[in-house]
């Protein structure tokens, strides 16, 4: 029994390590070498616990997003607020696993490499559940709901990872809690233009 929780305890420190890493330096970037170092473990019991370094960020992916609190990707039944809630989120939760994500747009990666299927069923959900509400009456039905699920995406990630051009444009940073809330504000009253269309007619 306690050599399973020696196991578990250390198979849990290198999953730690490989996370601060890839979201760190992206995939190419990160190093087993310096995962190893990070757990504080022999570069070579990595391979008894993982695959390699495709395994290991599927598995760190994976982790990640089982430790997101499921309320944070349950989202508001008031499509006016998703926005704003999904802003939330990011800032407080994922904003390390964005900057992978960025890490990811400029690299070239080996197919099944970055927790597609994990965050696939993530993002998914998010469009089932746009087509749920554009069922309802909530949701324009002339508007296509994976395009207004990536353009939420777009608007609550965008300033959140690029702060330099956010701030050569605006003056300020979401690092800022006024422009935080500020930008907030902004993507509550701009889902209220498209989803209060005078109630949907």
């Amino acid at each position: 029994m306690g050599e399973i929780r020696n196991a578990e305890r250390t198979r849990k420190k290198i999953i730690d390590a490989a996370k601060e890493e890839f979201f760190e330096k992206g995939y190419n970037g990160a190093r087993i070498e310096s995962i190893a170092k990070r757990a504080g473990v022999k570069k070579q019991l990595i391979y008894h616990y993982f695959k390699g370094k495709d395994d290991l960020i599927n598995q760190t992916i994976d982790s990640f997003v089982n430790t997101v609190p499921t309320e944070n990707l349950t989202l508001p039944s008031d499509p006016v607020e998703i926005a704003e809630f999904r802003l939330k989120v990011n800032i407080n939760y994922l904003k390390d696993f964005l900057k992978y994500t960025a890490w990811e747009a400029i690299q070239e990666l080996p197919e099944d490499s970055n927790g597609e299927e994990t965050r696939k069923k993530v993002l998914q959900s998010y469009n089932a559940d746009m087509v749920k509400k554009q069922q309802l009456g909530l949701v324009p039905k002339e508007l296509d709901p994976a395009l207004i699920t990536l353009m939420m995406s777009s608007l609550t990630i965008y300033p959140l990872l690029y702060k330099n051009v956010t701030q050569m444009i605006t003056g300020h940073t979401l690092e800022e809690p006024e422009f935080q809330e500020k930008w907030a504000q902004f993507l509550h009253q701009i889902s209220e233009r498209i989803f209060k269309q005078e109630e949907l007619n």
